[in-house]
């Protein structure tokens, strides 16, 4: 320090510098000397204004000073780093979070009952939601938060990365998705929703959403603002939730495909740490762990058991034969349609806004199935009923084909929720979490087709002069016709909500809960039973002449019967806290 001393004084000699000057000159610049990382912020350094110039030229560190972009860049493979940036470390830098998220899809996919039909039944018909819905979208929307990352790049935004670093940690994370996706679909060989292909798990479309989207999280949304994971990580949950809706994958595909690109991005991103170390870094991390004191707000995707209700018994069907058909013979009508419920598979996601740490509004959107348990039994004692019921001779051996075909063997919920959530911190990584919702629940319905295939059968004048005669006969038409054989519908309703969670701040913006849900709903169950339906394409002369008899046989029996719905979710959440 004298040596020090003794040449900032012969300095200040030579230059005429006063010797005030020189203590100040002294006091400013030993900081550069001992922590040379404490003076630059961002790789830029600004002598003290109280510093003639000439003493300010000696206080400059002899560096090329780091410049952040300020127009649109361009050089695609020009590197440039910010000194004042740490070096990110592998195990550091790892959350994991894809590992669970993965395991989740793995887990669902066991439960096929939860989400799939029963295929031991041959005539089950693979269809995971009843609905017309379809759009190529998907297609598109997976790519969107990488396109967004090039292009605010593109723009002069400063992120992560510089060019060179981000094209190869991009291109790392793309080939390990590839091989991770690819490898199982071709080794699982599980079949598509839709029965199109055997490449169903993991969803590549979802992997690569949710790659995207981690990609603008470690860019942008890591350095800069939150906003951006939130943003990203919504339009791919999206994305996983059109490739259900269009019958393209199951819910264990998606959580999969979502597990499968978090983590290829982390390992990608994580090796090309080891490989560029400083070299080519602009910006870190704005925190490395969430503070739920001061960000409680979250993006949370959820997967849970839902318990609650396990039987729904429906009163006897009353077809109302007149007693002149039945000839006085009885038909036993005492006999209630039975529904078992099994657990339910619940997933979700789930988002609030906090005004401060301990109150804010938001709401969930959440798909639950709940399988029926014995559906398959039924529809093939019925099916072979049939069968034995239209080998009477009545029918003339006409009928060639009598099939039934499972069009759903669960209840499948879909409950939108909107309301006020709580949090109370009782430290900056643990809170404890309430909420209070109403929404709407609508369910999709569960029912079996029937099919007929055979000959018309038409009234034979030669029965009104002969005994022994049929009454009906073959019309010569071959006739294929299809009818609702069965179906049970719930009533669209309000639903109230609340529940409690613990949630944890793991690192780099994600965090982990555990939830227990609670739902109070009332709902109409309505069941329409209509065996006979196929008459009309039989034998429309044997319709018209029970008609005669006041009796419509095209008119199905219904049977309903209104219940309280109490429905609890237990379950976990990774969520994206801002």
């Amino acid at each position: 320090m004298r040596r020090f001393l003794l040449i900032t004084f012969l300095l200040a000699c030579a230059t005429g510098i006063k010797a005030q000057e020189v203590e100040t000159l002294v006091a400013d610049t030993a900081p550069l000397v001992m922590e040379s990382d404490v003076a630059v912020d961002n790789g830029t350094y600004e002598a003290p204004p109280s510093l003639s110039p000439s003493v300010a030229a000696l206080a400059v560190p002899e560096f090329k000073p780091y410049e952040p972009p300020k127009a649109p860049d361009f050089n695609f493979i020009k590197s440039r780093t910010n000194p004042a940036v740490k070096p990110y470390r592998f195990l550091d830098d790892q959350t994991w979070v894809g590992i669970p998220l993965f395991i989740s899809g793995l887990i669902a996919k066991g439960e096929k009952t939860a989400f799939r039909q029963d295929y031991n039944n041959p005539n089950t018909k693979i269809r995971l939601i009843k609905t017309n819905f379809h759009n190529e979208i998907d297609n598109y929307t997976q790519y969107v938060p990488l396109a967004l990352t090039i292009g605010l790049k593109i723009a002069g935004v400063e992120s992560r990365s510089d060019w060179p670093r981000f094209w190869a940690s991009s291109a790392a994370s793309a080939a390990i998705m590839a091989g991770l996706v690819n490898g199982i679909k071709y080794t699982a060989s599980e079949m598509r929703p839709d029965g199109s292909t055997h490449n169903s798990w993991p969803s590549g479309h979802t992997a690569t959403a949710f790659l995207a989207a981690t990609i603008l999280h470690k860019e942008y949304g890591l350095t800069r603002s939150p906003w951006y994971s939130v943003g990203a990580y919504t339009l791919a949950t999206a994305t996983g939730v059109m490739r259900v809706l269009n019958n393209r994958h199951w819910i264990s595909d998606v959580l999969s495909g979502a597990g499968i690109g978090i983590l290829s991005v982390e390992l990608g991103y994580g090796l090309m740490d080891l490989l560029f170390k400083q070299r080519g870094l602009q910006r870190g991390d704005l925190s490395v762990y969430p503070d739920l004191r001061a960000n409680p707000s979250f993006f949370a995707i959820s997967m849970g058991i839902g318990l609650g209700n396990k039987n729904l018994t429906l009163p006897p069907f009353d077809f109302g034969i007149p007693s002149e058909i039945l000839d006085g013979e009885e038909i036993d009508n005492s006999e209630p349609l039975q529904l078992k419920f099994r657990s339910a598979t619940a997933v979700g996601v789930e988002g609030a806004y906090f005004f401060n740490p301990y109150i804010g509004v938001g709401g969930r959107l959440r798909v639950k199935a709940t399988p029926i348990n014995g559906w398959s039994k039924f529809a093939l004692s019925e099916e072979d009923d049939m069968q034995q019921f239209f080998k009477d001779p009545l029918f003339n051996n006409s009928v060639q084909q009598i099939s039934l075909t499972i069009e759903s063997d669960h209840i499948t919920e879909f409950a939108a929720d909107a309301g006020v959530y709580f949090s109370f911190p009782f430290s900056s990584r643990f809170a404890l979490g309430a909420k209070a919702l109403i929404g709407r629940s609508v369910m999709d319905d569960i029912d079996i087709n029937a099919r007929y295939s055979g000959e018309q059968l038409k009234f034979n004048e030669e029965s009104m002069f002969d005994d022994d005669a049929p009454i009906f006969k073959p019309a010569g038409e071959v006739v294929d016709y299809k009818w609702d054989y069965i179906d049970v519908k719930a009533s669209n309703s309000m639903k109230f909500g609340t529940g409690v969670s613990l949630t944890y701040a793991h690192k780099n913006n994600f965090s982990w809960r555990v939830f227990c849900d609670y739902d109070y709903s009332r709902k109409t169950f309505t069941a329409t039973y209509h065996p006979l339906g196929l008459m009309e394409g039989l034998s429309p002369d044997m319709v018209s002449f029970m008609e005669i008899l006041d009796w419509d046989m095209t008119k199905p029996a219904v049977s309903s019967v209104k219940k309280s719905l109490h429905q609890w979710v237990l379950g976990g959440a990774l969520c994206v806290s801002f």
